[in-house]
């Protein structure tokens, strides 16, 4: 695509300005304020993702987290879902998908987080936006996005490219008052690590902030980076502004192939909702322990708060990673993953007919 850095800068508007800078002072008292009650008690959920539409509208070859068929969650029942999750404690809530922004009523979705006192995030491809769906974002209280961009130009693999989303992130750069970061990847699959660091750089010059990723297995776990893909990591992880991740040396170790010791408390702090409403430890661990949403007792997350994962120490889930920072200080973990079963329904309880199946 040429020298993506080479084209016209872009300039928002100084309306804009002024309220991406609102927005940011009220969404970073509110994090610090989140992050504090979390250091006080560990007995609420501080991130979660929630999956209100599984379809996407790409096909990547490394993704398991799409399908071409799924109908979005209905709105009354993510509402549904969202309550509860607030009247768990729950800080911070990341939608993802699937393409979260094939959601047709995806800004009323936002709003009602945003409404239940809940910091309001999402994951998305890109391909979706434009300038109106910007700014209709902008007025249901967005507070963060981020796009993952895999190479400079298309191939087989990914479409994700800088190519072809650079017009969208000029316009988030022109119109958007929430916070964007742009991932990019290194690691296995690949083509030109090279492509990362360009991809971090425009991100920087369109005043996003910038991170990087390393594609994981099918399993999530980790594969170490060759010398170049090192250097490069290293370069970006030194670029523009600082984030939660420079407080751990978790990607430093993945990125080197190192097994990391740490505390992962998915389950517990950390929870992944699939379209269905049940829970799961993350998104490469879906299946476990898979209880619906409105039976996953406080109980239950008490446990799996002292649960150790087996798979945690070759784990690259970024996210789920960054909330362990709460606790790897405390709360050792003893305890083994065991079957979990919904409790019993009370006499006289109705019983929901035809229940969510299976995950995927």
């Amino acid at each position: 695509m040429g020298n993506v850095t080479s084209k016209p800068k872009v300039e928002a508007s100084s309306s804009v300005k002024w309220r991406r800078r609102a927005r940011f002072v009220r969404s970073r008292t509110r994090e610090v304020l989140k992050i504090a009650k979390a250091l006080v008690s560990t007995k609420h959920p501080f991130l979660v993702h929630i999956i209100p539409m599984r379809r996407c509208n790409l096909d990547c070859g490394y993704c398991n987290e799409y399908d071409d068929v799924s109908k979005p969650v209905p709105l009354e029942e993510m509402k549904r879902r969202l309550d509860l999750l607030a009247d768990m404690g729950t800080s911070m809530i990341t939608i993802s998908g699937g393409e979260p922004l094939m959601h047709p009523e995806l800004e009323e979705v936002i709003r009602h987080m945003r409404k239940r006192g809940i910091y309001a995030g999402m994951i998305t491809n890109g391909f979706l936006l434009s300038k109106e769906r910007i700014a209709k974002l902008n007025d249901a209280g967005l507070e963060f996005l981020q796009i993952s961009i895999d190479n400079v130009t298309p191939d087989e693999v990914s479409k994700k490219s800088l190519k072809t989303l650079d017009s969208r992130l000029e316009w988030l750069s022109q119109f958007a008052v929430f916070q964007v970061n742009i991932n990019s990847v290194l690691g296995s699959g690949v083509k030109n690590p090279e492509d990362a660091l360009t991809i971090a750089k425009r991100a920087v010059e369109l005043g996003f902030t910038s991170t990087v990723g390393i594609i994981h297995d099918g399993e999530g776990q980790l594969k170490g980076l060759n010398p170049r893909q090192i250097e490069i990591f290293e370069e970006i992880m030194s670029m523009g502004k600082s984030s939660f991740s420079r407080f751990n040396d978790f990607q430093h170790n993945v990125a080197r192939g190192k097994e990391h010791n740490w505390r992962c408390r998915s389950g517990s702090r950390y929870l992944y909702i699939c379209e269905d409403g049940l829970v799961h430890w993350c998104s490469q661990q879906r299946g476990y322990p898979g209880i619906p949403l409105d039976q996953y007792t406080p109980e239950m997350r008490h446990r799996e708060y002292y649960v150790e994962k087996y798979c945690a120490p070759k784990c690259t889930v970024s996210c789920v990673q960054q909330v362990g920072i709460l606790d790897n200080w405390r709360g050792k973990q003893t305890l083994k993953p065991k079957p979990m079963a919904p409790p019993p329904v009370a006499a006289g309880q109705l019983v929901q007919i035809g229940a969510p199946g299976p995950q995927r």
